[in-house]
Parts: C-alpha cells; sequence; structure tokens
C-alpha cells in the first residue's frame, strides 16, 4: 500500500499486518443469498436482483431520482436525493441491478431502498455471491469499506501462508484448560463469517470464536493493570504507623458507633498506609453508608505520621459540605482543615496555598483547584478522590504528583457512592484493592420509593405541605439533564415560584449551579439548621448533602435520569431515624428502559442491585464513567455480556504471571495501547 493508506490506516490505530488483522468488523451484512422482492419486510437490509421497469426524476419538496425495479414476485422503488446526470442517463429500462440496501416504508406504505448500493448485472454471466457474511469495519474519512476489505483478505492470506505471523500468546496447557479455540480460527471466522451463520447470533457474540477474542482481550486488560499494581507495590511510600490514641480521642468524641463494616474498611487502610508500598484502595458503599468518616480516619493516621492529606471532590457545594464535617471533626483534635476551591477570593486563596506549602494546615478540601499549577504542599502524603469517576484520569494523576517526595509514592484512597457490580470493579479496577462498606448505620430504615404521574402533581404538593407541616423538611429536585446548566436553574427558579405561591405558609429555599458559593452555602446552612421547610434545588445536590431531617424527596422528570443518577438522589433522605419517602415524578407515556428503571427504583434500596441494573440498561462505559474519561474501551468484549468470562481470566492472569511471565508482555501489547498512562505508572 502506499503511504497515503497508511496514514490513514495509522489513524484507526493499524501500523502492521498483525495490527490489521485485530481491526475487526463490528457489525456484519448477508449478501450471500438474493432475497425475492415478496419476501422482503421493512428494518431490514436485503440483497436483491432485480430489471428496471422505469426511471424518473421526481419533483417534490427536493429533487430525487426514483427508479421501479422488478422480479418475478414484485415490485420496488429505489430513491435517490443524490444523483447526477450520468446516473440518470445510465439507468435505462431493461438494465438487471443487483442491489443492497435497508427497505423501508415510503409515504404511500409501499417498501423501497433509500441510496442502496447497486451494480449492472449481465444476467448470461451473473458475478457470484459472496461466499461469507459481509463484514462492517470502522474506517476513516478517505478509506472506505471496499478498500479496507481487500487489505483485511491480504492479511488474512499471508496468515494462512505463514501462521507464525500472528502467534497464538496463550501457551497450549492454557488453551486447554480454559476450553479456549484456536486464535488463528477466531480470526478467520470474525473476519469471514460463513454465510450458515446469522447477523442477529454474531451481533450478540453467540460464537465461541468471538469468545475467545473477547476472553483475550479482557484476559490482556486484567494483566495490563494488575502489572500496574505490581509495578506500585515495589515502590516505596511513606510509613504511617497506627494512630490509635488518636483514634480513641476521635472516637470518643462521634455521637455514634462505627459500624463492624466501616471498622473492617479502616483496618484495611491502617495496613495499607503501614506497609511503605503505595496504597491503592477503593472503598465502595451505598449512599449514606459513612464512606467520608472511613476517610477521615486515614486522613488521621497520615497527619500522625507528620503528612498532609487532601480530599479531593467533583463539585464546590459538596466541597463545602466536606470541609464543614472536617472543621467539626478535626477542630477539637487541634487538627486545621483549609477550603480549596476555584471560587476562592485572592486573599483567602494566598492564605490558603501559603499554610499548605508551610505544612500549617494539615487537612485540606478542594475541587479540581487542589491540582493546579500553583498549589504546592509541604508534605501531602495521602490522596482522597471522592466519586472519582466524576474526574479524568488525568486530573487524579496531576493531584498524586504533588505528593512524590524523594521517589516516595503518595498513597490513595478512592471512593465512590455509586456501587460498581463485583464481575464489573474486579475487570475495571484490577490494579486497586477493593473494599465495600456493605451496611448502613444502626436506626437506618429503607426508603419508601413510589412513581408518579405528572397528572397528579397537585396531590404530590399536598403530600409535601403535610410533610412539612409535621416539622419534617424535604427536598425538590428539578431535572432537565438534557438541556443547558442555565435552563436547569431557570426550571428550579421557575419551580421555586409556583411551589411559594401552592404553599405560602412554608418556608423555601432555592440552591443551583448558578449560585455564588457563598449563597449556595448560606441556604444549605440554613436547610440543615431547620431554617428552611422545603429545599428546591437541581442535581447540584446529587452527593454528600447529609440532613438526617430531610424524610421526603420529589425528583421531577425521573424518566429522563439513570438508575446511578436516581439512586444518589433518592439517598439525600433517610439519612436519620425517620422513616422517609422518595416520589418519583415522571412524564407519561414511559418507554421501555424508563418503565424498568423507575419499577427497579420502587423494589429495592440495595445500591449494588441497582449498579447491576444499572449495567444491563446502559452498559459499562457509562456505569464506569469511562464515556468521560476514555480509560476503559473494548473492542470485542463487552462486560455485561461476557461477565462469566470474568473468573477464568483472573484464573489464567494468575497462572500466566507465575508460569509464563514472558508471554504477559505480549498479550497486553496486542490488545492495549497506552494502558500504563491511565494509571500514571
Amino acid at each position: 500500500m502506499g503511504p497515503k493508506i497508511a496514514e490513514k490506516l495509522q489513524r484507526l490505530g493499524v501500523t502492521d499486518v498483525h495490527s490489521l488483522l485485530l481491526h475487526l468488523p463490528y457489525r456484519y451484512e448477508d449478501r450471500t443469498r438474493i432475497t425475492p422482492i415478496h419476501q422482503i419486510r421493512a428494518g431490514q437490509k436485503y440483497l436483491i436482483e432485480a430489471e428496471i421497469e422505469l426511471a424518473n426524476v421526481v419533483f417534490g419538496k427536493k429533487r430525487m431520482l426514483v427508479v421501479r425495479v422488478a422480479d418475478r414476485t414484485g415490485v420496488l422503488n429505489l430513491r435517490f436525493f443524490h444523483f447526477n446526470d450520468a446516473q440518470k442517463r445510465m439507468l435505462k429500462r431493461g438494465l438487471i441491478l443487483r442491489c443492497f440496501g435497508e427497505a423501508r416504508f415510503s409515504f404511500g406504505q409501499h417498501i423501497e431502498m433509500i441510496h442502496p448500493e447497486y451494480t449492472v448485472i449481465n444476467p448470461d454471466h451473473p458475478p457470484a455471491l459472496a461466499r461469507c457474511l459481509t463484514p462492517v469495519y470502522p474506517v476513516t474519512e478517505g478509506l472506505h469499506q471496499l478498500k479496507l476489505r481487500k487489505l483485511i483478505e491480504q492479511a488474512l492470506g499471508l496468515m494462512r501462508q505463514n501462521p507464525q505471523r500472528l502467534l497464538d500468546p496463550i501457551p497450549k496447557p492454557l488453551q486447554e484448560e480454559f476450553a479456549l479455540t484456536g486464535l488463528h480460527e477466531a480470526i478467520q471466522f470474525v473476519h469471514q463469517p460463513p454465510a450458515t451463520v446469522s447477523t442477529e447470533s454474531l451481533a450478540q457474540s453467540r460464537s465461541q470464536f468471538i469468545k475467545r477474542l473477547a476472553f483475550d482481550e479482557l484476559l490482556a486488560h486484567h494483566l495490563g493493570l494488575r502489572r500496574i499494581k505490581y509495578k506500585l507495590h515495589a515502590q516505596a511510600a511513606p510509613v504511617m504507623p497506627d494512630a490509635k490514641s488518636l483514634f480513641l480521642t476521635f472516637s470518643k468524641q462521634l455521637p455514634f458507633e462505627l459500624t463492624r463494616a466501616q471498622q473492617t474498611v479502616i483496618e484495611h487502610i491502617q495496613t495499607d498506609l503501614q506497609s511503605g508500598a503505595p496504597m491503592m484502595r477503593l472503598l465502595q458503599g451505598d449512599v449514606g453508608s459513612g464512606k467520608t468518616l472511613v476517610a477521615a480516619f486515614a486522613a488521621l493516621q497520615a497527619i500522625a505520621s507528620g503528612y498532609q492529606a487532601a480530599l479531593m471532590v467533583p463539585t464546590e457545594l459538596l466541597a463545602e459540605q466536606h470541609y464543614q464535617s472536617f472543621c467539626t471533626w478535626f477542630e477539637p483534635l487541634g487538627l486545621s482543615t483549609e477550603l480549596l476551591s476555584g471560587k476562592l477570593g485572592a486573599s483567602r486563596r494566598r492564605e490558603t496555598l501559603a499554610r499548605l506549602q508551610s505544612n500549617a494546615c494539615h487537612m485540606v478540601v478542594g475541587t479540581h483547584a487542589l491540582f493546579q499549577q500553583d498549589v504546592e504542599f509541604a508534605k501531602l502524603g495521602l490522596v482522597i478522590v471522592d466519586e472519582q469517576h466524576r474526574f479524568g484520569v488525568h486530573q487524579r494523576l496531576a493531584l498524586k504528583e504533588k505528593g512524590a517526595y524523594g521517589g516516595a509514592q503518595v498513597h490513595q484512597l478512592i471512593m465512590t457512592a455509586t456501587p460498581i457490580p463485583r464481575t464489573l470493579a474486579m475487570t475495571a479496577y484490577a490494579d486497586l484493592d477493593v473494599s465495600v462498606i456493605d451496611e448502613l448505620p444502626a436506626g437506618r430504615l429503607a426508603i419508601n420509593t413510589v412513581a408518579i404521574s405528572q397528572d397528579r402533581r397537585t396531590e404530590v404538593i399536598d403530600r409535601v405541605h403535610a410533610v412539612c407541616q409535621q416539622s419534617q423538611q424535604a427536598y425538590w429536585v428539578c431535572t432537565l439533564i438534557e438541556e443547558s446548566e442555565s435552563l436547569q436553574c431557570q426550571a428550579a427558579e421557575d419551580t421555586a415560584q409556583l411551589l411559594e405561591k401552592a404553599l405560602s405558609d412554608l418556608r423555601i429555599g432555592l440552591v443551583h449551579g448558578r449560585m455564588k458559593p457563598q449563597e449556595k452555602e448560606k441556604t444549605m446552612q440554613a436547610f440543615k439548621t431547620g431554617h428552611i421547610d422545603l429545599l428546591v434545588a437541581t442535581t447540584v445536590i446529587e452527593v454528600g448533602v447529609d440532613v438526617p431531617n430531610a424524610s421526603l424527596i420529589i425528583i421531577e422528570n425521573a424518566e429522563r435520569l439513570g438508575l446511578a443518577q436516581l439512586h444518589q438522589l433518592r439517598g439525600r433522605v433517610g439519612r436519620g431515624n425517620l422513616q422517609s419517602h422518595c416520589v418519583l415524578l415522571y412524564q407519561a407515556p414511559l418507554n421501555e428502559v424508563a418503565t424498568e428503571r423507575l419499577k427497579v427504583m420502587r423494589e429495592s434500596n440495595d445500591g449494588f442491585f441497582i449498579a447491576q441494573k444499572d449495567l444491563e440498561l446502559r452498559g459499562p462505559g457509562e456505569v464506569l464513567g469511562t464515556r468521560q474519561t476514555g480509560s476503559l474501551f473494548f473492542r470485542v468484549a463487552d462486560l455485561s455480556r461476557d461477565q462469566d468470562l470474568l473468573p477464568l481470566v483472573q484464573a489464567c492472569a494468575t497462572q500466566l504471571f507465575e508460569q509464563w511471565p514472558q508471554t504477559v508482555e505480549t498479550i497486553v501489547q496486542t490488545w492495549i495501547q497506552q494502558q500504563e498512562s491511565y494509571a500514571g505508572v
């Protein structure tokens, strides 16, 4: 091939024959059989062979070329919106066309094809039909399917002539143990599936050959992350002895006892911080399970050893909430806590930066402002990241780099209140040790959840009034997730005005993303102290807000939110000992996915069950937030479909590290590019 084609292939990550063979189709077309016109159904693609009866230019809103073709069984229109005079002259009555395209209904409810691919054929010497299904590949500008297919056919020929061009990296004993089909057979199958295989079964990846490639890709990802973990553990990190006396003093000032799960996780963290190797721990816990308190114990251990701790959170409001919590906890212990966010005044920011540099500040809570270039720490030893999926990976790494002293690595505790299904966590976070807080504090009651149509909005408003009359508090959350932030804020302001008219005897507050931090904090503090009965808000209150007296939350347009966000919002209530309620206010009619989401929310309060359902409904990329961060992308594997492979992948990876370590690099390089840049090693 010439340099221009090579350059275009490089844009697709194809640099040699090996990577060309692993440039896999994303769907298939069946061009192996000609379908009689009378068997065609709308919504599917077909190959037909028919004679032109008529070709006319039709004028309507747009000029179009309509070609009527017929076989012995029926008649079909081909419609072209884009055509030239040469094409019009060439498509004459009596020509035989072989066409491939999607059948659809025309305005008159007749079946037609719009812009099908077609060739004129000689009926006495018709070209042979395809012997296998036709692959459709990811392409780039200037590189068309036909060219790519020809190149891959050449590569397959080279593989058949010289099998050494593509060695199977998984040793034979492991192929037999895990019942894996051969790599060459799998590659041949995915590029040229036989005509006997249905496109539907290929779309659902039922074939053992596709399973083999999915296994290899999952294995490469897992090996890459495990190798990162081993490299990290080989590096030095500050040794932080346990801080029993400080822990005891801190525990005594708490108005409640830690749960068994919290105590277990704190012990895990204590061991990590004492080990001399960098802690890389993911802490999962449902909303309200007490992760922030566990993070406080980790910070105390770092501070007691002479180091600083930093907590990074995704929003200004959450930073302010956590800052207040840590001040309340740490000030009685004589420890200093600072807040660093993008909206601090210039003089306050200078003072905070100076205290961080001089080690006068023990603990800092902040947003992405923490990893800006002018932020310097005297002795950062522990980084805590809350709601980690909200950050790009490189943002997290930028903060981590601020704690490297004399070659030692900073300890990291990564927290999420969006539970991740176990199978997904062990694949996506194989470089992390995972701890789970799987119980709520004593006395917490399950939140009662109902879904109510907007038609009954007046009843819902009456319900809010009744709850607030009982000296309890409520949230009313306005969501317009497909609109701009300004429209969300406008919706919240409009809703607040309407509710003030309908509930004139209640004290109503408003919080949204466009308010100044001081305004938001003032309103939240008033709500927390009971001076506001009903808080109208956007999804800015999704995480971190803790008001035990709030027992009712109304979520508008609930049908437009994902399960994870609905569960997070619901977690704003049920944080005390009151029986709490969540009303999902939806706009009828509901589609199938929205109906299923609301059903799951009504039936369960278990975050891990909800996360599993979210995985099934939305897919792994959305659940993990990787649509934003780009840290998890699979070409063949599908974490929701291929969950049964994950335990086998783990077992295979362990054996490879122990018995065939020399193959690890080959497998990782085959499937994954720039893997280690995501982990910052």
